[in-house]
């Protein structure tokens, strides 16, 4: 018998041309996407910080707080690819970052209709922020009745090689409003958006009634407030903490250093 020709390695255990080349783009791309969406975390919690940090400062210098509470969410990686395409956005994650501005997601809901407008501008004016842009749907309302204040906005997210500025998108609302849109968000996923045209009305009539219900209670707030006013009330405890304490001082530095009349 001759000899048997060399075959070389088993060709089972090659793999394709090009395949190390696949698996390695895939597994870039994949780190790349995890970063991308990491930045939109960072992103939110710098807002949350910075709403947590003005309702704690109400909570101390002030009498009344506006905001209520807060809530955020993050787009999925699916759900910003879906977008992508139906808006047609380039594949780059430039472009994604540029066309799609409501990855990130913040929405703060305060107790009256000038407190959506107050703590709005409190927050767009912090140096850090950059207000790209403003849509009132309290003063003008969708046709549904959808009625808040939407702002995107841009942050700074400082990473250990780089700052990136990321857009979020910030909801002011009331806490009828809130309601409100809670309730038609949850009547459009049953009915896959396909509302019946006597709901449709129905939630049109109860938006206008959530409005009435936010100017009545915002006009008892400030009549309770004017109330309150004259120089008659009281001091809270947190005022009279502070002035038995200026009156100890006071009194302290009248009697000198301890033991000084011994």
């Amino acid at each position: 018998m001759g000899d048997v020709p060399d075959r070389g390695p088993d060709a089972s255990a090659v793999q394709p041309p090009g395949l190390t080349e696949v698996l390695t783009g895939l597994n870039e791309a994949r780190g790349e996407l995890t970063r991308f969406m990491a930045t939109y975390e960072f992103a939110i919690k710098e807002i949350e910080t910075k709403v947590s940090i003005l309702q704690g400062e109400f909570r101390l210098l002030h009498r009344y707080n506006p905001i209520e509470h807060i809530v955020s969410r993050l787009k999925s990686p699916e759900s910003v690819v879906a977008k992508a395409r139906k808006l047609g956005c380039g594949p780059g994650l430039d472009e994604l970052r540029t066309g799609i501005r409501d990855i990130a997601g913040v929405r703060v809901v305060c107790s009256f209709t000038s407190d959506v407008y107050r703590v709005q501008e409190m927050l767009c004016r912090q140096a850090d922020v950059r207000l790209i842009e403003l849509k009132d749907y309290i003063a003008d309302p969708k046709p549904s009745g959808y009625r808040s204040l939407h702002a995107i906005v841009e942050v700074p997210v400082f990473l250990s090689e780089e700052t990136v500025p990321v857009p979020v998108e910030l909801q002011f609302r009331t806490i009828a409003q809130d309601f409100w849109a809670s309730l038609e968000h949850k009547i459009f996923y049953k009915y896959d958006r396909s509302v019946p045209a006597e709901l449709r009305d129905a939630l049109r009539a109860a938006a206008a009634t959530a409005a009435e219900l936010d100017q009545e209670m915002e006009r008892l707030s400030v009549e309770v407030q004017e109330l309150a006013e004259p120089g008659a009330r009281s001091a809270t405890i947190a005022d009279q903490t502070v002035s038995d304490f200026l009156g100890f001082v006071s009194s302290a530095g009248r009697r000198g250093p301890a033991g000084a009349g011994a």
